[in-house]
């Protein structure tokens, strides 16, 4: 069996998550772990038995030890440390959002065409099996109309923030706030779906650092429209939505995607007749919800690809893209911005 041999980039939580789901994947092997200080590295090396540890990104990059690099720095690292790892000729998995600003995207993207590496961003829902079952039961759901995606979770790290503890997740010199964390999650499958919309209205609350704390945009398509919703200062359990002339297709959750109901719409009878019947069409997922998009970057590795047909150059672009505007509209500006 031919195995892909990762190095990890960063020591957080996600990582950890991240490694569990892609173990269950036989052909991925974890070898090296990047961190500044050694004793960090260490740690995390005996937490996830890892054979090798480094303290210099460009040292691991070099390496002959390893084939790919699974990026989950600060946002503001990823374009930098990706292009530096990709012009070694490692295959890089970079953590959502793929960088700071569309800018830093595109040269992202022209170092994968330079150097002949796979460059995919770690957006997981929209590899999913369930995401695959919302794309396989949308025509049944007739003209699209409307998308509404929420992703509301009040943050703990946000009761620091009010206790005067700034935390990175509200600095914007990390290129961070509420749509980079987790406003991302219900644009990216839009993009996905239904391309890049002709008009953008984003309103938004801006915590006393200049980040977004949450933020409400509407999307113009020629034949639809889109809603989302997000925010770290309050919380959501609504679900997602995609409405059609011809019946609708709920999401549980747009961030892990649980259940997908498809409810037809019945002719009107004058009020009469009998109500729609839900029919559950989610998918059996039997493997942890982070193997789906290690899974997909491996495939593209081993079959010498260099981006997702899903999680592409041009989708992640598009959202940057996007995300650019959002900012641009509600005053959000990064230091990223001006480089």
């Amino acid at each position: 069996m031919q195995k892909v041999r990762f190095g990890v980039v960063g020591t957080n939580f996600i990582t950890d998550w991240v490694i569990a789901g892609a173990r269950q994947d036989e052909r991925f092997e974890l070898v090296a772990v990047c961190s500044r200080q050694q004793e960090t590295a260490d740690a995390f090396a005996a937490k996830h038995q890892i054979p090798y540890t480094f303290t210099s990104l460009e040292e691991m990059a070099k390496s002959p030890l390893i084939d790919a690099v699974y990026i989950a720095s600060p946002n503001f690292k990823h374009a930098e440390q990706s292009i530096l790892c990709m012009s070694q000729g490692k295959h890089v998995l970079c953590e959502k959002p793929l960088a700071s600003n569309a800018k830093e995207a595109k040269a992202m993207i022209e170092a994968s065409e330079r150097y002949g590496v796979t460059l995919m961003e770690a957006m997981k829902p929209t590899l999913t099996p369930n995401f695959l079952a919302v794309r396989a039961n949308l025509e049944r759901i007739g003209m699209v109309r409307r998308y509404f995606a929420c992703y509301c979770q009040y943050s703990s790290r946000y009761d620091k923030f009010k206790e005067g503890i700034v935390l990175n997740a509200f600095k914007p010199e990390y290129s961070n706030g509420a749509m980079m964390d987790i406003g991302v999650y219900t644009l990216y499958p839009m993009v996905v779906l239904f391309g890049k919309p002709n008009k953008i209205d984003a309103s938004g609350v801006l915590l006393s650092t200049g980040v977004d704390g949450q933020g409400a945009v509407n999307f113009t398509y020629d034949t639809m429209n889109a809603t989302i919703l997000y925010s770290k200062i309050a919380n959501s359990a609504l679900p997602t939505e995609i409405q059609g002339e011809s019946g609708n297709l709920t999401l549980d959750r747009i961030n892990i995607i649980r259940k997908v109901t498809y409810t037809p719409r019945l002719a009107p009878a004058m009020g009469k007749g009998p109500d729609p019947v839900p029919e559950d069409v989610s998918a059996l997922t039997e493997k942890d919800e982070y193997y789906y998009e290690v899974a997909e970057f491996i495939n593209l590795v081993l079959a010498g690809k260099r981006e997702s047909t899903i999680n592409s150059h041009a989708n992640s672009l598009t959202t940057l893209e996007i995300i650019d505007e959002i900012r641009q509209q509600l005053g959000v500006v990064y230091p990223a911005d001006a480089k």
